[in-house]
């Protein structure tokens, strides 16, 4: 079978790279290796920090219609779990992700941004949700991340009309971080994720942890959550080096291995 996502890894940096031309269509084939690719990123020691990349036109112009075309209920049904499982694998590398937006995120594609930590788009992105479009919804958690990340109401306003977003506007409303010229896109992912990679790794993954569980619990639950991954790290190397470093030379000088 014909490889449509790599895994590329310099200098602690594993680059996750969408590759089926022209658009990155997000097929049930390569929705699986999808999900390889990310556990495989997430199990690597040499892999500190993740940048979703796929490629300098689009980063995937959403799922592949003809092939849903051809799918019934009872199919769906039975591909629906591991259409998720897919996303949800990217979701939960236990490390920083950045996700580099060039062209369209549409559909799928903008899902699988909704799944990194960061967002960097081209002053030219478009992102959007268009599912109602086809008489659908999104599928592959559109609809809680989403949500989540700028709010039910404009969430709604996305899926109900299925309009694009430009990248001004997904801006202002929290879709992406950054907007950068198109041509900068990766090197700034790079760049973001490069700072991170020589971070603590363990405390890196204990803040991703705590946020990210802690918005799908009540305050009380979260605060429980944070409490016992921040004690948890004081057992570990990177805690010990990072303080005695600030005692000795400063803050911000640590060097964690």
């Amino acid at each position: 079978m014909t490889r449509s996502v790599h895994l590329d890894v310099t200098d602690g940096v594993g680059t996750i790279r969408l590759d089926r031309p022209p658009m990155n269509a997000l097929d049930a084939a390569m929705q699986d290796q999808l999900r390889e690719t990310a556990l495989e990123a997430a199990r690597r020691a040499d892999v500190r920090a993740v940048v979703l990349w796929g490629g300098e036109r689009v980063f995937a112009a959403g799922a592949d219609i003809k092939e849903m075309q051809a799918m019934s209920y009872a199919d769906m049904a039975e591909r629906g779990a591991p259409l998720q499982e897919a996303f949800t694998a990217v979701a939960r590398i236990p490390k920083p992700v950045v996700a580099a937006v060039t062209g369209y995120a549409l559909g799928g594609g903008c899902e699988l941004a909704l799944c990194a930590d960061y967002r960097i788009a081209a002053e030219d992105a478009r992102l959007g949700q268009p599912e109602i479009l086809l008489g659908l919804i999104p599928g592959a958690g559109g609809t809680q991340r989403l949500a989540r990340l700028v709010g039910p109401s404009r969430a709604k306003d996305l899926i109900f009309t299925g309009r694009q977003v430009k990248a001004e506007e997904a801006l202002r409303i929290g879709l992406v971080d950054r907007v950068v010229p198109a041509a900068e896109v990766y090197a700034a992912a790079l760049a973001w994720a490069g700072r991170l990679a020589g971070g603590p790794a363990l405390a890196l993954r204990a803040a991703k942890e705590a946020v990210d569980r802690g918005l799908e619990t009540d305050l009380d639950s979260g605060l429980a959550i944070e409490r016992g991954l921040f004690a948890g790290l004081f057992a570990t190397e990177d805690r010990e080096t990072g303080m005695r470093s600030f005692v000795e030379e400063g803050p911000g000088k640590a060097k964690f291995r």
